[in-house]
């Protein structure tokens, strides 16, 4: 008979391999995912580690007793600032207004929200006295004001990203600061005009330095040493290697986080994301094209190790998927509650296979369209495993079918639009056909002119 709880396997990526999850305390789990920096709306970049360890957080919840799951938000920050400035702003009500934003994104993607989410001001306390334990053991240095922790005196240090110390330096892009007794030391603690905002410090009125924002609060939450920090690739060097350096040498013999996770990056369309190609793709763009249960499904199909490409027809086949899996369930409407099946199970605990997972998925619902109300039962179970199928059928359907209905409306828009500018241009009204353009663009439409006419798609 096959194992209800199969052990679970991750990527470790301190020991470059795959490991058995075994936690400190079986009876309680602890995991410290880093969150976002509220300056702006979330891009689905940023959304990826958030669907990725829901995931793990509720499969972590169905291997054992207990989970403690925290995710910070970094309301202070130089972008912050510099934002808030920008726009003639207060930082406070900045940072309120986007950490809205992202919750509320987040929310739509079906993402639960963690059990702990501690925001950095709220930890500056936190932040002086692990600072004063490592000045006091000689890991870091006071200068003009700033405090720096000293790189050479962690030899562990580059163990995480696996970097030479000539590779940590390229890639650090530190401020080379005549006040640094070595380029790569980075800054704990800095000075803050009266402009900007400041705590009260042993080394004068200042603001803490990103990395030590993390380890304070994973240290408030979940103690010296917990079982699994995760975070997207591209924060291992140098957020997640300072972190580590930092937390090890404030609390000697202790190996702060015992597994290292990291999901891999997003790619739009098949290019990097950016906002000089045009494709730079906020959650709140994606959730006014499609529903975010369909964006959370692009989001599961990659294996969360490997480089996912967001596009318009990965949403478009993600919401036929789902169209198929809610006819699954209509078809069983008195099907009773189902208990997810060892496949699924199996292959989420080898290291959170996704796609393995929904191929399950699709396996149950070609049964249940087969009329087997069992595996309509065992599909919605497994859904709930994935963060999918949470509504009735006929919601599904009718949120379609009005979305169906907008979609039209906007395409029957741009086709407008672009009539309007041929006709621009064969007037010779150049400035108007360049206003309709950029109205497009400004809307995520880009237009394409060929020797068959023009073209439009989405950013």
């Amino acid at each position: 008979m096959p194992d209800p709880n199969p052990a679970l396997f991750l990527h470790d990526s301190l020991t470059r391999r795959r490991r058995r999850f075994e936690p400190i305390d079986p009876a309680h789990v602890r995991m410290y995912v880093c969150g976002p920096t509220v300056y702006d709306l979330a891009h689905i970049g940023n959304a990826r580690p958030v669907v990725v360890f829901d995931v793990l957080a509720r499969l972590l919840r169905r291997l054992y007793p207990r989970l403690t799951y925290v995710r910070n938000i970094t309301d202070v920050d130089d972008k912050i600032n510099a934002r808030a400035a920008a726009a003639g702003e207060p930082i406070g009500a900045l940072t309120a207004r986007t950490t809205a934003d992202f919750e509320a994104d987040m929310a739509a993607l079906g993402a639960l929200p963690p059990d702990v989410e501690p925001r950095a001001t709220a930890h500056i306390a936190e932040m002086v006295a692990l600072i004063e334990r490592l000045i006091a053991s000689g890991h870091a240095y006071e200068a003009e004001g700033h405090v720096l922790f000293s790189v050479a005196s962690d030899p562990s240090y580059g163990t995480l990203s696996g970097r030479s110390p000539e590779e940590l330096l390229a890639g650090a892009r530190v401020e080379v600061a005549p006040y640094k007794r070595a380029a790569g030391d980075f800054v704990l603690w800095k000075p803050s005009p009266p402009d900007l905002p400041g705590w009260a410090s042993p080394w004068g009125r200042g603001r803490p330095g990103w990395h030590i924002e993390c380890s304070a609060m994973s240290w408030r939450y979940l103690g010296e040493e917990f079982d699994l920090h995760g975070g997207g690739a591209d924060l291992l060097f140098p957020h997640h290697e300072n972190e580590r350096a930092q937390s090890l040498c404030a609390f000697p013999g202790h190996r702060f986080a015992r597994f290292w996770v990291h999901n891999g990056m997003v790619r739009v369309s098949g290019e990097k994301m950016a906002k000089s190609l045009g494709n730079f793709l906020t959650v709140r763009d994606a959730l006014a094209r499609a529903p975010g249960e369909a964006i959370r499904l692009v989001l599961l199909k990659t294996h969360y190790r490997a480089t996912l490409d967001f596009s318009e027809a990965a949403l478009a086949e993600a919401r036929r998927e789902l169209d198929r899996f809610y006819r699954a369930l209509e078809r069983h409407p008195a099907a009773g509650a189902g208990t997810v099946p060892p496949a699924v199970l199996e292959a989420l605990c080898d290291d959170l296979n996704t796609p393995a997972a929904l191929a399950a998925l699709h396996g149950l619902a070609d049964a249940a369209l087969a009329a087997d109300p069992a595996a309509a039962a065992a599909l919605k179970a497994a859904g709930g495993l994935l963060g999918l199928l949470p509504k009735a059928p006929g919601e599904w359907f009718q949120g379609a079918a009005h979305g169906a209905r907008i979609e039209t409306m906007i395409e029957t828009m741009i086709e407008t639009a672009i009539a309007e500018r041929l006709a621009a241009r064969q007037a010779r009204d150049f400035a108007r056909a360049d206003a309709i353009r950029a109205d497009l663009a400004a809307r995520g439409i880009l237009l394409e002119d060929g020797p068959a006419g023009t073209r439009w798609r989405r950013a």
